[in-house]
């Protein structure tokens, strides 16, 4: 938890008050003992009503400034662990947010839910309780033994003996604790994957009619965290019964031998009852501090959970020279020639000016050491320059791989020029997500370089790399909202105008036109109201609002008919043709007529040319158009 510590920054006032006015409602707490000994000695023994009253008056106004101050305590305590776990929460969701796909592929959806979620809510009951009485506990404590010896030494011993028993009581229920808790979230992680699987393939699952063996499966994990929870559960259960035995069994002691004392004249009445009064708050601090313990250690093996996730970096940085104004930037050469038809961005909607940018490298990144020594050489004209010499994509001897697999591209060489869109083909497993995600940097090479305009896309700075490259998945996602908030992802000044012209390309505008409410109809969540061929066309289109330099298609049609597909592909070549458009599809149709075509086998290169070319030289290329002829032509016949 002391690594979390510093997210109270900003509430250190509210975690000074919280733990003062506890100390003080611990303050009046333990004067009354000593009111009710005056009672019972001087009041009742003598029967002085008047003293009685006054007594009573007083245990009542320290009641009430004992709730004052509990109540003021309560509030800033709460306030501090809000705080606490907002801060926490933001930031852990920041850096989740800047890990690479190699990382959260390694962690994991649902265990990330879960340490956002459920950890935090530990650790944020973790402050919450320890501001109120880690220093309330103790401190009623030593007040109780420091009382106790101010009434009688011989007694107090008793309360010397007790608290270091308890102590050690409270400390081993702790430690056999801490680890289980670790195993309580870990197996919460499992639940939630179930939970997470079963909801997002609820079609697919009662498609097969597996609801029964889901649900045994998840009878299961949640069987199993049951088990481990009672586990835990049945030690922490032990708490209570054995320091109220401790404590008990010490209260009866001081009877016994305070007894003899009062028959003696040595102590008074009174003075014992502030004694048994002293043991039962020192035994409800203890089991406050118990259930303090028991929070804590959840939150302790949150903590440790959470700091997991903090301790994972991400292994795709952006370069420490990208942060000058020397880095490259792929905005600066956004479509400063002829916009597309139809487009009506200009130099005014540049997301980088170009003017303000005068220290611009060349994109060769072999030319760098020759080129960066003279600052003259630099000038406005450098990105107008790279258009024209350099080709907008590059693979040059690229191997990837994921962690712990065996290369899923080998040895990939290939450039593509601006303005051209290049199809990408192959089997299933072959490689060609991996190769487009290479483009936009989610992965980095395991070795050779990968350039956009020239320049290694490692020289660049994320947010400059990506605002030039508009990207597609293979899963169309829709984000709750509008329509019109989802279509302004990449550009957030887009007028409607834009957002229709973008639809018009992707073959949407026709059913966004006729629904009622037009831009402004609700999107669910995933944006499960619309159809998967609707889901893939708006998300094309949102691509395409941003008018990106690099279009990358990730099999972005595979819900669309023929007759749909072949439109989106027209449209696309009509009005994007200053773009360089990356097409991936497992069909022939869709990359045939593409400028040229990468065929992809088993991770390496099968071929690479025109459709013509690729018909002639290619077997893989050739068995692929053949294969899915032969289907459309048994189709059309049946």
């Amino acid at each position: 938890m002391r690594k979390l510590i510093r997210y109270l920054r900003h509430y250190k006032k509210e975690a000074v008050i919280g733990p003062l006015f506890k100390l003080l409602e611990a303050s009046f707490e333990l004067l009354v003992p000593l009111v009710m000994a005056g009672i019972v000695d001087r009041g009742i023994r003598k029967g002085d009503t008047a003293y009685i009253l006054a007594m009573g008056a007083l245990m009542v106004g320290l009641g009430l400034l004992g709730l004052a101050c509990s109540l003021t305590a309560q509030y800033f305590a709460a306030k501090a662990a809000v705080g606490f776990g907002t801060e926490l929460r933001e930031d852990m969701f920041a850096h989740i947010n800047s890990l690479s796909y190699t990382e959260l592929d390694e962690i994991g959806t649902s265990t990330l839910v879960t340490r956002i979620t459920s950890d935090i809510n530990q650790a944020q009951a973790g402050v919450n309780l320890v501001l109120r009485l880690f220093l309330r506990s103790p401190f009623i404590v030593a007040g109780a033994v420091v009382m106790a010896f101010s009434i009688n030494v011989r007694l107090a011993w008793i309360f010397v003996v007790l608290v270091p028993l308890l102590s050690l009581i409270i400390y081993l229920i702790m430690r056999l604790t801490i680890p289980i808790y670790r195993q309580v979230q870990n197996r919460l992680d499992k639940v939630l994957l179930s939970t997470r699987e079963n909801l997002a393939g609820v079609r697919v699952i009662r498609a097969f009619s597996r609801q029964r063996a889901e649900k045994k499966e998840f009878d299961a994990q949640s069987a199993i965290l049951m088990e481990t929870q009672l586990r835990v559960g049945r030690i922490s259960a032990l708490m209570n019964p054995a320091t109220y035995a401790v404590v008990n069994a010490a209260i009866i002691l001081v009877l016994w031998q305070g007894g003899a004392k009062v028959d003696g004249g040595i102590i008074t009445q009174g003075q014992l009852m502030a004694l048994i009064n002293y043991m039962s708050q020192i035994l409800l601090a203890l089991v406050a501090l118990a259930n303090l313990i028991v929070t804590f250690t959840r939150a302790s093996a949150s903590a440790i959970r959470i700091n997991e996730v903090f301790a994972r970096k991400s292994t795709i940085r952006e370069p420490g020279a990208a942060q000058n104004t020397e880095a490259p930037h792929t905005g600066t050469v956004r479509n400063t020639e002829t916009p597309r038809t139809g487009a009506t961005q200009n130099t005014e909607t540049l997301p980088i000016d170009i003017e303000q940018n005068t220290k611009v490298p060349h994109t060769d990144a072999a030319q760098n050491a020759e080129a960066s020594h003279t600052d003259a050489t630099r000038n406005t004209e450098a990105p107008h320059i790279a258009k024209r010499e350099t080709n907008a994509v590059e693979f040059d001897h690229v191997y990837f791989a994921y962690q712990g697999h065996r290369d899923a591209l080998e040895d990939i060489t290939f450039s593509v020029k601006r303005g051209e869109t290049l199809g990408i083909i192959g089997g299933t497993g072959s490689g060609k997500s991996s190769l487009v995600n290479l483009i936009s940097r989610f992965y980095d090479v395991r070795e050779g370089c990968v350039r956009v305009d020239g320049t290694d896309v490692r020289d660049y700075r994320f947010a400059d790399l990506r605002g030039g490259i508009g990207v597609v998945p293979q899963a169309a996602v829709l984000f709750a909202g509008t329509l019109r908030d989802n279509m302004r992802w990449g550009k957030p000044e887009a007028t409607d105008e834009e957002i229709y012209r973008a639809l018009e390309i992707a073959q949407a505008r026709d059913f966004v036109r006729a629904m009622p409410e037009g831009l402004d109809a609700r999107v669910a969540q995933g944006g499960r109201n619309f159809s998967g061929g609707q889901r893939q066309r708006l998300t094309i289109a949102r691509a395409l609002v941003g008018d990106p330099r690099i279009l990358i298609l990730d099999d972005s049609a595979s819900a669309l008919d023929y007759a749909t597909d072949a439109r989106l592909r027209r449209a696309i070549a009509k009005y994007t043709r200053q773009m360089t458009v990356f097409l991936v599809s497992q069909r022939a149709a869709a990359v045939r007529s593409a400028d040229r075509i990468l065929v992809l086998d088993d991770g390496g290169t099968a071929g690479f040319g025109t459709h013509a070319q690729l018909m002639e030289t290619c077997a893989v290329y050739r068995e692929i158009c053949l294969s899915q002829l032969d289907r459309r032509e048994e189709g059309s016949h049946g």
